[in-house]
């Protein structure tokens, strides 16, 4: 299978244990991920060759979240160190009509200080057939923006698959320049698109056709979506797929979960899950983006049986605490195939 690469940060995760608030703790859970070293260890989970590139600071902090990559058997030879310190991010876990609540404290950190040259993306590349990047690393810095597009650029030139979540993060965009245009440019470069409604009108003014999107609720249909895919594929003709995660937010705790792909001819759509006690929600669309690139480098053919895979895998993440998900494919399976019964493996 081909070796796929994902660039951008990791960080430290701090939350407070069970549901207590932030003002209640004394104590916190520590967990290291990110978007793009998420979907890194889920790939790695089912047997694909992955690297994982960042920019790590050279102190224990640093080594710490080094080691978890490692552990979890990503490739982390092509990372590079300086800076001061690692990104972190604390959450807060909400339970029924609680919203969680994600507090960033990852200014300065030695990602958002990259800068272009930092990283020979022909060495990256090498041997590899799939690149994988999120809306969130250019948000990061424009250091960072600037490392992104020579990757894309890199990569584009070398022949591999591109792929990108866009992943928009109202509270990341603070450096002072407009998304849409460096959004625009990078997802020009992509082959694979992964967004939801809100990811396709933030950073592209982009809308479905006879939908207000606030209304939705509990119950979100995928049919609705349709012209979100079109518009986004006319904007970006490189890109063959566009996919849309589904989820349907009755509850913080209950959430139902589906997924769409559009070719530019067929929209496939997955099966719905009712996902009714949430463990972690965080993550879950690292989850199917590993599952998808899992998917379509398994069944190059199949689109339905790539889709399928992501949304049986993003499921089970729901159930798991921390960032990655830490599922196999053997797992995913069986619930493709109907078994939910969550009994006892003897």
């Amino acid at each position: 299978m081909q070796k796929v690469i994902t660039f951008g940060e990791i960080m430290l995760r701090l939350s407070p244990p069970g549901f207590l608030r932030f003002s209640q703790t004394n104590s916190f859970d520590v967990v290291y991920g990110g978007g793009e070293s998420n979907v890194a260890v889920s790939l790695a989970n089912y047997g694909v060759p992955v690297d994982f590139v960042t920019r790590l600071p050279k102190n224990d902090i640093g080594e710490c979240a080094l080691m978890e990559m490692r552990k979890r058997g990503v490739g982390t030879g092509q990372i590079i160190f300086g800076g001061d310190r690692l990104g972190i991010y604390f959450l807060e876990t909400g339970a029924v009509s609680r919203g969680s609540k994600v507090v960033y404290d990852r200014a300065h950190s030695a990602i958002s200080e990259i800068k272009p040259g930092m990283i020979d993306w022909t060495k990256v590349f090498e041997g590899a057939g799939w690149f994988h990047w999120t809306g969130i690393t250019p948000a990061i810095s424009q250091g960072a923006a600037d490392v992104c597009l020579e990757a894309v650029k890199a990569a584009k030139e070398m022949g591999l698959t591109v792929s990108t979540d866009l992943n928009y993060r109202a509270k990341l965009w603070k450096y002072g320049v407009e998304p849409e245009a460096i959004m625009t440019e990078l997802t020009s470069y992509c082959d694979i698109i992964l967004g939801n409604e809100e990811d396709a009108e933030m950073h592209f003014g982009i809308k479905p056709d006879g939908l207000d999107i606030t209304t939705q609720g509990q119950h979100v249909k995928a049919e609705a979506f349709l012209s979100v895919c079109k518009k986004m594929m006319k904007k970006f003709p490189n890109a063959k797929k566009v996919i849309t995660t589904l989820r349907g937010s009755i509850s913080a705790s209950h959430n139902t979960w589906a997924g769409v792909l559009y070719d530019g001819k067929t929209m496939y759509k997955s099966p719905e899950y009712q996902i009714t006690d949430i463990v972690d929600r965080v993550g879950g669309g690292d989850s199917f983006m590993g599952g998808l690139i899992y998917g379509l480098l398994k069944y190059p053919e199949d689109d339905q049986n790539a889709l399928n895979f992501a949304v049986a895998a993003s499921c089970l993440k729901h159930t798991i605490k921390g960032d990655a998900n830490l599922v196999t494919v053997d797992e995913v399976a069986k619930l493709m195939g109907g078994d939910a019964s969550g009994r006892v493996a003897r």
